[in-house]
């Protein structure tokens, strides 16, 4: 499902009563463990919108048009066992569209950071967009996920390394990937839903009267749900 959100009313954002009219005409899924808000955020022209377009639908545009405000997707995937279904919110990066900020940020428990590895300077900017996240976000142990994307190309700008240790720095996630080849794609987002249900304080209080069970795994050598091709740091 896709939405487009295009204002902001009294505060909160305008959803176009899609997600609303999805909770109350279509039966929720009684073993969805829960619903989680996650945030993809970056400099314009990095491959947000493809990113998620790669992991919702499975497709790539080479010719997608830049994000005007908001939009956003749901998807229900499955972790370790555990059911959660997804409400990802995809942002425009330009700066002209910053007043959508403080509705966007609240209350999400997870954001997807990403950058062009072939562009430095959407790498330089990501301290900029940090301190964004720190100052809208509701959250104090909210779960971030750093992605260098685009490692298709040959014309690479920003060495894996260097976002290793950006992401080490910071206590993110990390992973490289690319939206054109679909590598690395899934196990971002799925990485990121396994720590925030590892979290249980971003969740639980949400859920209390729903009598959820979290479902546990044990861990292979690897760790992580994509055999530790994502760094936890």
């Amino acid at each position: 499902m896709r939405g487009h959100l295009s204002s902001v009313k009294g505060g909160e954002p305008d959803w176009g009563g899609q997600l609303g009219s999805e909770r109350s005409g279509v039966r929720m899924d009684e073993d969805v463990l829960t619903t989680l808000k996650i945030l993809i955020i970056g400099e314009s022209g990095v491959g947000k919108s493809s990113l998620l377009l790669r992991f919702t639908d499975d497709t790539f545009d080479p010719e997608l048009a830049a994000t005007i405000g908001v939009d956003f997707k749901v998807k229900t995937i499955s972790v370790d066992g555990n059911k959660a279904k997804l409400a990802i919110w995809d942002t425009a990066g330009q700066e002209r569209f910053r007043t959508l900020t403080p509705s966007y940020y609240r209350g999400a428990q997870g954001v997807i950071l990403v950058y062009d590895v072939t562009r430095r300077d959407t790498f330089v900017k990501l301290d900029n967009w940090l301190n964004e996240l720190e100052t809208y976000c509701t959250r104090n142990d909210i779960v971030n996920m750093l992605v260098g994307n685009k490692i298709d190309k040959e014309n690479r700008e920003v060495d894996r390394n260097e976002g290793l240790k950006f992401a080490r720095k910071h206590s993110m996630l990390f992973i490289e990937a690319s939206a054109k080849t679909c590598d690395g794609v899934q196990c971002a987002f799925e990485e990121l839903v396994e720590k925030i249900i590892q979290t249980p304080g971003l969740w639980e209080s949400e859920n209390q009267n729903k009598g959820v069970k979290l479902t546990h795994r044990e861990e292979g050598p690897g760790g992580g749900a994509c055999g530790g091709y994502c760094s936890v740091l």
